[in-house]
This record gives structure tokens, C-alpha cells and sequence, in this order.
């Protein structure tokens, strides 16, 4: 008789870019801690990463897809590589950047980056439309004798990979934690009370700040019970208009009949 058991393995979360997204690799026998260098496999060959999150049990089978494995651990001959790579991107980019002139095109290089095994190099630009960069590509292509991949993203996507520091005085939330752009609205703007000044509400990349998203469902939980804005209510100070909403305070603005301004709280406010 053969008995069949679950293999128990462990997984590590590795990542490839300062700002970029953790990936879960298999570490086998490999014991390794946050900061630890690796090799690992990719998609496209074998990559330079760092671990992020130390290793976790991870029940085989558990996934649809089986998680790639670490190779082993980066040498000096790794980072020597790595740092030839950083270097060959900065050509690259300067190079690009003269083509680029040369040929009138209109888009906004930012970014190079160059597969570990030096195989590929990867163009990032932004643009308001299309661009026929093919007469680009082939001057790249003459001059680095690599393949060349040209990639088009959002302006979001270059600030998550440029970085910069926001109006909080902090560095930027999609470069410094997020993996993933989601949904944002003017709407959570207002739900919250602030400012509808653009200039007040957009971030680096001139779109609305990733952080209305963070607090938009505890200010619609909070607001629960509280009587619309431009509703009238009756306050043990007389009939009135809300005209604010003041919800981590507690606290509603209310304009009343003979135009005085009070502030209440919401059970003063009487139920008809």
C-alpha cells in the first residue's frame, strides 16, 4: 500500500526592486533571513533579489501554481554583475534619451532596467498617445546588441518607480509599501471633508492621492447615523441646516434659523 502525504515546504517573499512588489519563492533547504541576497528563477532566467519576509511554512499543493525556486545565494560575482547591470542601464538610458531627440519622438523616458543574465533591457516610458517607436528600437538594438523591449505606463507607474516625497513630507505610498493601484474617487474627497482644490488632493503624479483610499471606509463607518449635509434638524439650540460634518471629532455643524453657527454632537440632535 502506498501512502501519499503533503509535502510541507517553506516559502520566502523576495524583491527585486527597492519599491517593487514581493514575489513568494520556494527556499527548499536554504536557511535565510530578511536582508539575505539570492538567486533566484524567474520567468525569465535566473534573478537578483532580496528576501523580504523570512521563510513560512507553505503546504505544497495549496497553490495553482507551483512557486519558483531559490537557486541559491548571491556571491560576490552577483554583485559584481548586478553592478555592471546598473551601470549598463545608465548608458543605455543616456543613449536612448539622443535617439530619442534625434528622432523627435513624443514620449518621456524615465526608467532602464536590464535582466540579470544581461539577455534583455526594458525601456520605460510615458506618453499621451501612441508612439511608432520601431526606427528606436532598431538603433537600440544596433547599439546594445541585446534584445530590446520598449514599455509604455501611467503616470502612476512612473511615480512608483521614480519615487519622490509627497505633501505629508513623507516618501510617496506607492514607492514606498503599495503593490497595487486601486480605484480612487473624488468622492472620498469629499466623504472625507477635505479641500476639493486639485492642487491639494493630487499627488506627485498630478492624479488624486493614493491615501483617500486608506481611511475611506472608517469615515463612511463613522458617518453612519449622521444626517446629510444641507438637511435640516432641530438641536436643543433651535431649527437649523448641517452644513459639516466633523466625524472623528464627533461632531456636527450646524447653521441655525437666525444664522448662528453651533457645533453639536449627534444624539443633541432631536429625532421627530
Amino acid at each position: 500500500m502506498t501512502i501519499v502525504t503533503d509535502v510541507m515546504n517553506k516559502c520566502v517573499g523576495v524583491r527585486f526592486k527597492p519599491n517593487g512588489k514581493i514575489y513568494d519563492f520556494d527556499c527548499g533547504a536554504f536557511v535565510l533571513r530578511k536582508g539575505d541576497q539570492v538567486i533566484v528563477e524567474t520567468r525569465q532566467g535566473l534573478g537578483f533579489g532580496i528576501v523580504e519576509t523570512p521563510p513560512t511554512p507553505h503546504q505544497a499543493g495549496n497553490s495553482s501554481k507551483a512557486l519558483k525556486k531559490v537557486y541559491r545565494l548571491a556571491d560576490d560575482e552577483d554583485r559584481r554583475q548586478l553592478a555592471e547591470n546598473l551601470e549598463s542601464e545608465k548608458q543605455a538610458h543616456a543613449f536612448c534619451q539622443q535617439c530619442i531627440e534625434q528622432l523627435k519622438l513624443p514620449m518621456n523616458l524615465f526608467s532602464v532596467e536590464k535582466s540579470f543574465d544581461g539577455r534583455k533591457i526594458t525601456f520605460f516610458f510615458t506618453s499621451d498617445g501612441r508612439v511608432d517607436f520601431r526606427q528606436l528600437v532598431k538603433m537600440l538594438v544596433k547599439k546594445l546588441s541585446i534584445r530590446v523591449e520598449m514599455r509604455q505606463v501611467g503616470i502612476r507607474h512612473q511615480a512608483k518607480i521614480c519615487g519622490g516625497i509627497g505633501r505629508c513630507g513623507r516618501q510617496v505610498c506607492c514607492s514606498l509599501f503599495m503593490d497595487r493601484f486601486g480605484p480612487v474617487s473624488i468622492r472620498m474627497a469629499k466623504e472625507q471633508g477635505l479641500s476639493l482644490n486639485p492642487a491639494k488632493i493630487s499627488g506627485l503624479c498630478g492624479r488624486l492621492m493614493c491615501c483617500l483610499t486608506f481611511e475611506h471606509d472608517v469615515y463612511m463607518k463613522l458617518k453612519k447615523g449622521y444626517p446629510k449635509v444641507g438637511k435640516m434638524v432641530r438641536t436643543p439650540h433651535g431649527l437649523g441646516r448641517v452644513i459639516r460634518h466633523n466625524v472623528l471629532g464627533g461632531k456636527i455643524s450646524i447653521k441655525l434659523e437666525d444664522n448662528r453657527e453651533v457645533e453639536i454632537v449627534l444624539p443633541d440632535i432631536v429625532k421627530e
